[in-house]
């Protein structure tokens, strides 16, 4: 029977859902290359190979291709791992109202199948990937994980809040180990989805105009996904509590216009600004998203990244590699 894991001990198996998206290619990455072993387990839904050419050329990585609705599939994965890292999820937020049952499934059915399956290989730890859509239009700002708890507002933040639920009642029912990590919008390398893709992509179409969701006047926080995924390390291998949430975020933040100005900036452009209108882009979108994550960096977490130049770091990687673009259009 495998043991929570106690502090850093590299040489661990680790299992990673989600293994072939942004996050979970970088966090194989970062994994194997202190020595971990990996299990990448990903149905490459939205997941990209190329993103998995570096772990695979690695003898401690190993690659399964199924769903993570297959139970028996998932579980038989996942024998001899020590811990398991759940970041696999539907990310589309914006889209949600035109498919619910994906949220439900994807995100809530999903965490229910990566616990069951632990539960059956006697694993007791698992950190996952929820975000900081759960808060909804919080009223307290910077947001900590104690801030009142307020009506959902995306059906993405209500599935992972049903997820968040799920880890801790295993904690409590099952003696698991487990951490929740909320996100704000993550950037940099191997970013898929999201305003920079979007605005990306617009400004190729059509380099002089560039239509905005909403006003342009929404406050939001991003983080570098190397920071983010040196939060995910830290944690494995320090988060002391038997279940404990942590915010993952920037001490500062922009407007949709602070980074429109930088996107221009980068590709030379000054195209004329089409707002939406409303301070809320779609359904869901919170217009002030500021956490506070000084619980994270009381563990000794400190992001290295700036938001400007994470998104200026994000577009870059874009432009070399619109290979993307085509991919998930």
């Amino acid at each position: 029977m495998s043991q929570p894991l106690d502090g850093p001990r590299p040489g661990r198996r680790i299992f990673v859902t989600g293994a072939a998206g942004f996050i979970g290619s970088t966090l194989c990455d970062a994994l194997l290359a202190r020595g971990d072993h990996v299990v990448g387990y990903d149905n490459f839904s939205t997941g990209q190979e190329p993103f998995l050419a570096g772990a695979r050329a690695s003898p401690g990585f190993t690659l399964v291709r199924a769903d993570i609705l297959d139970e028996a599939a998932l579980a038989a994965a996942m024998a001899g791992c020590e811990a398991v890292f759940h970041l696999a999820a539907n990310a589309d937020v914006r889209f949600g109202t035109h498919h619910p049952r994906r949220d439900l499934e994807q995100n809530t059915i999903a965490t229910y199948n990566v616990l069951e399956a632990m539960r059956a290989n006697g694993i007791k730890r698992i950190l996952f990937s929820s975000t900081g859509s759960v808060y909804g239009e919080a009223k307290v700002i910077p947001t900590p994980e104690d801030a009142p708890f307020p009506v959902q507002t995306s059906l993405y933040g209500a599935s992972k809040i049903a997820g968040e639920g799920l880890i801790s009642a295993y904690a409590e029912g099952f003696g698991f180990h487990g951490t929740v990590f909320r996100f704000v919008s993550i950037l940099g390398p191997r970013y898929t989805h999201g305003h920079v893709f979007d605005f990306y992509g617009k400004l190729l179409a059509d380099p002089t105009r560039l239509p905005v969701l909403g006003n342009g006047l929404q406050r939001k926080s991003y983080l570098h996904v190397d920071d983010c995924v040196a939060a995910l390390l830290l944690a494995l291998d320090r988060a002391p509590a038997p279940f404990e949430i942590y915010n993952l975020g920037q001490d500062t933040y922009c407007q949709v216009n602070d980074s429109i100005g930088w996107i221009g900036d980068e590709l030379g452009l000054r195209p004329t600004l089409e707002y939406s209108g409303g301070e809320r882009g779609w359904i869901g979108d919170n217009p002030f998203i500021f956490l506070d994550a000084s619980k994270m960096r009381a563990l000794g977490w400190v992001p290295v990244h700036g938001i400007e130049q994470g998104v200026r770091l994000t577009l870059r990687w874009l432009r070399q590699n619109q290979w993307v673009l085509e991919s998930r259009a």
